[in-house]
């Protein structure tokens, strides 16, 4: 197989601080993977052999929780190393991660992870980095949950969406993927019926502009305002 040109990956988080010789070595081991839309790429409990690092599309991970309950974890996007279940020392994938559009990702086994990040610390500090990042991020989420009321966990979700894939239009921030209001629901620990009313009400105050799988932002200023609102 031809190697994979370090183009790819150069300028991504996960490899800041590599030159070309250590990201060709680090190529060395990848091969690609195509995961087709609606497609599980690895799922809840399967044995963790290889991790992955998406280059194209975009990816949910969700998770079951013991009381049978569906949540949405996160989702992944360009750039973003995922399924590193051997860096935080577990047998198994966590949660399910599947592509929500057509995507495209590179490929190790896990056999070559203590190799790399013995030879390249850099990729070693900069997964911490993206790890601790993602650990703050749902100790936030929890504490949200725990505290706020669900329009203002509901704007705060959004925001997070605005962030990661904001695409500005003539008429707005478009979230450049397809996510549906169940997708907000599980992530935000509320009900579809809710996150419908309170996107209802946005619609009206025009805040935002709904559709099929479509979220468009037409006030994020307003949205902030939500999330700064005393309960």
């Amino acid at each position: 197989m031809a190697q994979i040109d370090r183009s790819l990956i150069a300028a991504l988080p996960s490899f800041v601080g590599m030159g070309p010789e250590a990201l060709d070595d680090v190529l060395a081991q990848a091969r690609p993977l195509r995961a087709p839309k609606g497609s599980a790429v690895f799922n809840q409990g399967q044995n963790a052999e290889e991790f992955f690092l998406l280059l194209h599309g975009r990816l949910r991970v969700t998770r079951i929780t013991p009381q049978g309950e569906q949540v949405v974890v996160r989702f992944v996007g360009p750039g973003d190393m995922f399924g590193v279940a051997m860096a935080i020392k577990s047998e198994i994938y966590p949660g399910t991660a599947t592509a929500v559009v057509d995507s495209l990702a590179l490929v190790w086994p896990n056999s070559a992870w203590t190799g790399l990040i013995s030879r390249h610390p850099a990729l070693a500090l900069n997964t911490m980095g993206t790890l601790g990042a993602r650990l703050q991020d749902s100790q936030t989420r929890i504490l949200e949950m725990s505290t706020q009321q669900a329009e203002k966990r509901v704007a705060h979700a959004v925001l997070r969406l605005v962030n990661q894939a904001g695409r500005k239009t003539d008429e707005g921030i478009l979230i450049d993927f397809p996510i549906s209001r169940q997708d907000i629901a599980e992530m935000t620990g509320t009900t579809l019926h809710t996150v419908s009313r309170i996107f209802s009400a946005w619609e009206e105050k025009g805040l935002v502009k709904g559709g099929r799988r479509r979220i468009l932002v037409c006030d994020p200023h307003g949205l902030f305002m939500l999330t700064e609102k005393a309960d």
